[in-house]
């Protein structure tokens, strides 16, 4: 049986040691990616919402980073979106950009009332490559 081991960036932002958890969770060969937010290294939101998803995209990358992963290895995406219809279009160009190469992974987009000040939040699932 595989135990879990806890996963954090090198620049390890305020939010995880504020609300105790993990930036993510290595099990066996799967990475499981706590929701990332677009926030600043204090812990605050950036202010602009295409610089806010941009933000959440370089702290998922960074979390991927420390796991030996890249956004090539995320087989699963859910992104949390406070006013989609508002915000759909700017996200798209900000996630189209990152996500750029076929086969793209598998991803649902959940519609939400509240995500502690933030206006966006993106949490994946990734297969770590056997090399790491």
């Amino acid at each position: 049986m595989n135990k879990r081991e806890a996963i954090f960036p090198a620049a390890r932002h305020a939010l995880y040691d504020a609300h105790g958890y993990s930036a993510a969770i290595r099990s066996g060969d799967l990475l499981f990616v706590s929701g990332q937010v677009g926030s600043r290294d204090d812990g605050s939101p950036e202010p602009d919402y295409a610089a806010q998803v941009e933000r959440a995209f370089q702290n998922l990358k960074a979390v991927l980073d420390a796991a030996g992963a890249t956004l090539d290895d995320v087989v699963d995406v859910t992104s949390f979106h406070t006013d989609p219809e508002r915000q759909f279009e700017p996200f798209m160009a900000v996630k189209n950009r990152h996500f750029n190469t076929k086969p793209y992974p598998n991803w649902t987009a959940v519609g939400v009332n509240w995500l502690a000040g933030f206006d966006f939040e993106i949490k994946v699932i990734a297969r770590i490559p056997a090399t790491h």
